[in-house]
This record gives structure tokens, sequence and C-alpha cells, in this order.
């Protein structure tokens, strides 16, 4: 009996050259995406002359904390929140740059913008859909623009930063 063997055209490749350069791609944008925000926040606490009110856990602790009592059936503690929810920001950002990476290869009109439409989305369907679907942050409703106006800048320097580091990252593997 013969063994078959898988053919591809080069496709398959391609995408996963692709999600391994978004992966790291995605780590770093979501870096440069936290420095915007501290920046931000800084500001902001600048020209108020009172620092940002803080509305208890961000929603990537929140979402850390679903997973920890749903997998391990525990909490996080409190000394590890942070930790955690940096865990989950990272995982999100490396996760939607594997996509995007794998997608571009394949479909390059994902890249529309030079990143920014697939930040934007990333917005749209993380900020906007599934996180409030999960009771970790209030609909979108009810949200103030400004608030809405701040993640939307947040995910396009998330997602112009990722193709930018997508593009070198391939340029060098």
């Amino acid at each position: 009996m013969q063994k078959s063997t898988l053919h591809c055209d080069g496709k398959v490749e391609d995408m996963v050259r692709g999600a391994v350069a978004g992966l790291v791609a995605g780590l770093a944008a979501s870096w440069l995406m936290e420095q915007f925000q501290a920046g931000y926040m800084a500001s902001k606490a600048t020209l108020t002359d009172e620092p940002s009110p803080s509305s208890g856990d961000s929603s990537t602790v929140k979402a850390a904390e679903a997973i920890a009592r749903n997998v391990a059936d525990t909490p996080i503690p409190r000394s590890q929140k942070a930790a955690a929810g940096e865990l989950m920001h990272y995982a999100m950002g490396g996760g939607t740059g594997a996509i995007y990476g794998a997608l571009a290869e394949v479909a390059p009109v994902i890249a529309t913008g030079e990143g920014g439409l697939y930040g934007a989305a990333v917005w749209a369907t993380a900020d906007n859909a599934a996180v409030p679907a999960l009771g970790l942050t209030p609909p979108p409703t009810q949200t103030p623009l400004s608030t809405h106006a701040y993640a939307l800048a947040s995910h396009l320097v998330y997602g112009v930063s990722l193709d930018a580091f997508r593009r070198v990252i391939l340029a060098v593997i």
C-alpha cells in the first residue's frame, strides 16, 4: 500500500509563515498599544490635574478571572490580577495578530489601510460585541463616546503597528 502525501501549492506554508509573523508582530503591537494608552492616561491626568478614576478591574482582568474560575475553579489572588490582565491582553494581541498574519498572506485586502481597518474591526468585534456579550463591560450604548474614541484610537495604533511589525518580520524570516 502506497503512502499518500499531502501536496500544497504554497498557500498553507504562506499562511503558517504569516501567522508566525503575525503572532510576534501582535505581541509587539500590543506593547505599543499599551504605551499609547499609558501616555494618553498620563496626559489626561496632567490636563485635568487629577488622576483618572478607576472603575474596578479591567475587562482583561475580568476575562482572566472568568477563565480561572471556569477552568481551575479558583479565583485569581489580588496580588496576581494585574499580571493575569497583562497575560490576557498579550494573548488577545498575539492571537489576533496571528489571524491577521495568516489571512494577509492569502487575502491581502485584509491589510487595507496598513492594518488600520483590521484594528478598527478588532475594536468593533471585541470591545463592542464580544466583551460586552460576555458581561465583562457595559453595553456599547452605555459607554461614553469619549471612551469609544479612546478605545478606537488604541486599536488603530494596534492595527497599524501590527502591520508594520509583520512586514518587517516577514522581510527577515
